[in-house]
Parts: structure tokens; C-alpha cells; sequence
């Protein structure tokens, strides 16, 4: 990304702080209306969502319409 970022502070869910897991998602709400997510293993790729972009994806994972598994 070449546009500068602000200082985001990421966070990794609880099953992910264990060091054999090296590969997570971290998600950053530091930012007032933004939301950035990014891989742990690829930090310099940052996906940012609006407060309101975050919580319809959100509804939509727990509504499984994103289940890989049917």
C-alpha cells in the first residue's frame, strides 16, 4: 500500500496467541469508524471497513453465508 496507514493496533484472537499458530487474522478497532483486518503472516496487507461494512459482514459470517463447508 503506498498510502500511509494510521496506527493501528491489531489484536489476535485468544486460539491464535499460541506460537505454534503462526498464521492468523488480527483485527484493528483502535481507529474511530474504521475497521482494518490483516493476515498475521502478510502484516503489510491491510484491509480497512467502515464501522457499518464491518458489522454486515460480521452478521453475514454468523449467518453462514460464507460456510466453505456446504
Amino acid at each position: 500500500m503506498s498510502a500511509e496507514l494510521p496506527g493501528f493496533e491489531f489484536v489476535k484472537t485468544a486460539a491464535c496467541r499460541d506460537p505454534k499458530v503462526n498464521n492468523c487474522p488480527e483485527v484493528a478497532t483502535n481507529v474511530p469508524g474504521v475497521v482494518a483486518l490483516r493476515d498475521s503472516g502478510r502484516p503489510d496487507m491491510v484491509v480497512t471497513y467502515t464501522s457499518a461494512e464491518w458489522a454486515d459482514l460480521t452478521a453475514a459470517v454468523k449467518a453462514g453465508e460464507y460456510d466453505l463447508s456446504m
